[in-house]
């Protein structure tokens, strides 16, 4: 038989199943996309239904594809959003939507915990820099504020990966790397933080059993191996946060590696093997998906201006993409390869959904600043693109804060298709920037990486990424874009300090 792996990667708009070898060689894969609901600004939501829907969906494209047999499929592992809420009553069926990572309805919530423990007492737990609306510890209070019939009838809260483990195995557990961000797991002890279920009232009974990454769960159920199409023997394990997951594929688990993702969001990871704290508190400390170890992680909705953009402004672009398979992504590329570093002075601020560490600000909006006659489209377009590379140089200045070098850059994600993005980046950072075979499933095959070990195909993670991991192009930064980027990344931050009071007037209205 040929044994395979199955890596689920459960993002924010899409989920994605890939079938791998044991040398890290990708068999087949498929992605099903999911819309988001959205009925308020601040409210973000999805059915908890459609994520398992789409893991079968993705395991019938795959299956109808014949690139595999999915029987010879012995392990699935995890790649999953952080903070996505689900609600079960005793028999396991969601009580309401999940409520997503993005959701920030919960900043009252946020306030009363800071009230009451301080944001600083909040970093030396949990790793988190402050108490927002974005994290599940306030959106529990929230839907016991004002869904209270909701939460009393609640007997399991459960973050997205452990639901998908529920439902494949009827077994409720967790790992560190996701329950870090809830704020209500201390980081230190590797548990839950008792005083904090007291205020939220949330019984540790309710809450699933604390495991590591990588470790195995059990089989999974015979009901759901025959909807997958799998053998009732495949090993479940439990994943990690995709961003772990995404640091994994790309080999990003040795000292002087930063991992950057530009999907749905920007988020950057930088593991370490010791609870380091920022001395200026901006960047969080998040728990690592090998045993003991940490990373410094943040995300921001960023990432989704791109999409924004194309969506809204590119529709010529779409329509070649529809008539000749070209991607408008690649498209815009092209158009924004016209433009010079620095956009002629265009400048954008990215937060369309708020601003994350290391410059937390949930009422910062996006901004396109410098306009002139003289832009155009393609302007708008590397504007989008450097303001990205502008926040990962701002997360590598915080990292560097701390004492911790940072030698290169390996990217991920939609953004690491684009070579001109990539060199923009580069070129921004002042940093390497490597791309590797897997930089278009990196989270799959972190998640692969895990189940492998867990299921005692590896000896280590380590040894596994020494032999799946490998780069496929390199990017080194351009001098002679570095004097424009400088005043552009000064102008950036600028702009940003100097908007912070409109931002935050603006959400009083």
């Amino acid at each position: 038989m040929n044994e395979l792996i199955l890596g689920i990667d459960v993002g924010t708009t899409s989920l994605k199943a890939a079938v791998f070898d044991h040398k890290g060689v990708q068999q087949a894969a498929a992605v099903v996309e999911y819309s988001l609901l959205t009925p308020q600004p601040n409210i973000v939501e999805a059915p908890c239904g459609i994520y398992m829907d789409s893991i079968v969906k993705c395991m019938e494209v795959i299956r109808s594809g014949g690139a595999v047999n999915t029987q010879d499929i012995t392990a699935v592992g995890f790649s999953v959003q952080g903070e996505t809420l689900c609600l079960l009553d005793g028999d396991g069926q969601p009580l309401r939507n999940a409520i997503v990572w993005m959701d920030n309805r919960a900043g009252d919530q946020a306030e009363q915990l800071r009230a009451h423990f301080g944001d600083e007492l909040c970093y030396q737990v949990t790793g988190q820099v402050s108490f927002e609306a974005c994290w599940p510890a306030a959106k529990l209070l929230w839907v016991k504020e004002n869904e209270p019939e909701i939460f009393a009838k609640t007997r399991h809260f459960l973050l997205l990966e452990d639901y998908v483990i529920y439902l494949l195995t009827g077994r409720f557990v967790a790992e560190g790397s996701l329950l870090t961000s809830t704020e209500y797991w201390d980081i230190r002890t590797k548990k839950y933080w008792p005083e904090m279920l007291d205020f939220i009232g949330v019984d540790p009974s309710a809450l699933p059993e604390i495991r590591e990454s990588g470790e195995l769960v059990g089989t999974v159920l015979p009901e759901m191996a025959e909807l997958l199409g799998i053998s009732p023997k495949a090993k479940i394990t439990t994943g990690c946060l995709d961003q772990a997951a995404g640091a994994i594929g790309v080999g990003n688990i040795y000292p002087g590696i930063f991992s950057e993702n530009i999907g749905a969001a920007l988020a950057i990871c930088v593991p370490t093997a010791q609870l380091t704290y920022d001395p200026n508190r901006q960047m969080p400390v998040h728990y690592f998906a090998t045993p003991d170890t940490y990373m410094m992680h943040t995300f921001t909705t960023g990432g989704m201006c791109l999409r924004w953009f194309r969506d809204g402004f590119c529709q010529p672009e779409l329509d070649i993409q529809k008539l000749t398979g070209i991607d408008a992504y690649d498209l815009m590329g092209r158009e924004a390869d016209s433009v010079p570093p620095g956009a002629d002075g265009l400048i954008c601020l990215p937060h369309l959904q708020g601003s994350m560490a290391p410059d937390v600000n949930l009422n910062a909006k996006g901004v396109f600043y410098g306009a002139t006659l003289q832009h155009s489209k393609p302007h708008f377009v590397r504007g989008i693109m450097e303001s990205l590379g502008y926040l990962i140089c701002r997360n590598l200045e915080a990292i560097d804060a701390m004492g911790l070098e940072v030698k290169q850059i390996r990217t991920m994600g939609g953004g690491s298709k684009s070579d001109i993005w990539n060199q923009i980046k580069a070129d921004i950072t002042g940093k390497t920037l490597h791309v590797t075979y897997s930089s278009q499933d990196t989270a799959c095959l972190g998640a692969a990486i895990l189940a492998g070990k867990a299921a005692g195909v590896f000896e280590s993670i380590e040894s596994a990424v020494d032999s799946m991991v490998q780069i496929r192009k390199t990017f080194e930064p351009n001098p002679a874009n570095r004097a424009v980027y400088d005043r552009q990344y000064q102008m950036f931050n600028l702009l940003f300090k100097a908007l912070t009071p409109v931002f935050n007037e603006d959400s009083k209205g």
